[in-house]
């Protein structure tokens, strides 16, 4: 049976034991089956960012010239700067900053202080990062008031020695030690130009003791298809009700599409998640999310390794600000009346729904998944 929502989450680093008791820390074996007839839906389009520029130390990166290569292949233009100082990417305006910076691309080097992890329950011990930033325009962002400055995309050169720095902290005296890529990039949105989940996925497969967990909302998994993962990564498909995918989610693949390349995922062996986020109580929304819960059923109608985690929505009071500066017609409720205010350690609070709203999701949802994916586990809800 699957998990129930009640049960704490899993956050140990330690994979669960199924049913007879049998770790499945290993490879989820191959199933043969006929491929169903499904559409492969509406991919996103491949974001090909109109400035780009590489800082003097990014380019004497291996990694760094890894991905200048791969923008003289797409045709993309770009500058290596002499200095490490970008240029000025702001505009006149909230909204021309907001257009310039989601046009742009900056390859830099990772800080010394991007090499300090630190824990990120209930997702994974550790997490890490590839890149800051995101070409997607989704009206909830969750890095509305979580990076400084305009919205760039900066995408780390220095990966090697981010990858290597992550091996200090595969704990020993565990089974397992999870280190999560995507707190603040989407990685697959921007693999075309970077490469940087491949090399990733590929350093965990050497890492026996250690899982790679990453999300994206976007489609184009060809290039992970075939790299030698041997199970140690979790891939996980962003996913919503329809209401949600296309009007707030723009510059995404749509849900379809998302599905299309979570089966391609499992069936490369990957274990796979589906992240359903965020949740909100949208008008007729049980039917739109059994509708979502039914057709990732049909898309994997063969046996896979599967987790939810299950994130509703959220705001601060700065990132309610941010997001109505960039999407001021957005159809997103931030109405903090209807909301209840949650403190947290740093004294900074967030607007949640209230308690009788939050029940009667985790509910709704942890009997529908049970219904249709009694082999799950639900990880957390929050």
């Amino acid at each position: 049976m699957a998990r129930p929502l009640s049960k704490a989450p899993h956050i140990s680093g330690r994979e669960p034991e199924n049913a007879e008791g049998i770790s499945q820390s290993a490879a989820p074996p191959v199933t043969t089956f006929a491929p169903a007839p499904r559409s492969p839906g509406k991919p996103a389009r491949l974001w090909k960012p109109k400035h780009v520029y590489v800082t003097a130390d990014a380019y004497r990166e291996e990694h760094g010239r890894r991905i200048v290569e791969r923008l003289d292949a797409l045709g993309i233009g770009y500058e290596v700067m002499k200095a490490n100082r970008l240029p000025k990417l702001g505009g006149s305006t909230t909204a021309e900053t907001y257009r310039k910076a989601k046009n742009t691309l900056a390859i830099v080097n990772a800080p010394p202080s991007a090499l300090r992890l630190t824990p990120i329950p209930p997702s994974a011990d550790w997490q890490f990062h590839l890149a800051k930033g995101c070409p997607a325009h989704c009206q909830y962002c969750y890095l509305a008031g979580s990076l400084p400055g305009a919205p760039v995309t900066r995408a780390y050169a220095n990966l090697d020695a981010i990858l290597e720095n992550n091996a200090s902290f595969i704990d020993p005296n565990r089974t397992l030690t999870t280190f999560e890529a995507s707190c603040y990039t989407d990685p697959l949105g921007i693999e075309h130009l970077t490469g940087s989940i491949s090399r990733a996925i590929e350093w965990f497969g050497g890492q026996p003791e250690a899982r790679l967990r990453w999300v994206t909302k976007y489609d184009a998994v060809d290039p992970l298809l075939d790299l030698e993962h041997n199970g140690q990564t979790r891939c996980r498909i962003s996913l919503n009700a329809e209401w949600v995918t296309r009007r707030i989610e723009a510059g995404t693949a749509d849900l379809e599409a998302r599905l299309h390349a979570m089966r391609r995922l499992a069936r490369a062996g990957y274990r796979v998640g589906a992240v359903l986020a965020p949740l909100m109580p949208f008008e007729n929304w049980r039917e739109g999310y059994a509708d979502m819960l039914q057709r990732l059923r049909e898309a994997l109608d063969f046996e896979v390794d599967l987790t939810f985690e299950l994130i509703t929505h959220r705001f601060t009071p700065g990132s309610k600000d941010i997001l109505l500066e960039w999407y001021p017609k957005t159809p997103l409720d931030f109405d903090e009346a209807r909301r209840s205010k949650k403190r947290n350690k740093f004294r900074s609070h967030k607007f949640v729904y209230p308690k009788e709203q939050m029940t009667e999701l985790k509910e709704w949802f942890g009997k529908e998944i049970e219904a249709r994916f009694p082999e799950a586990e639900v990880l957390y809800f929050t």
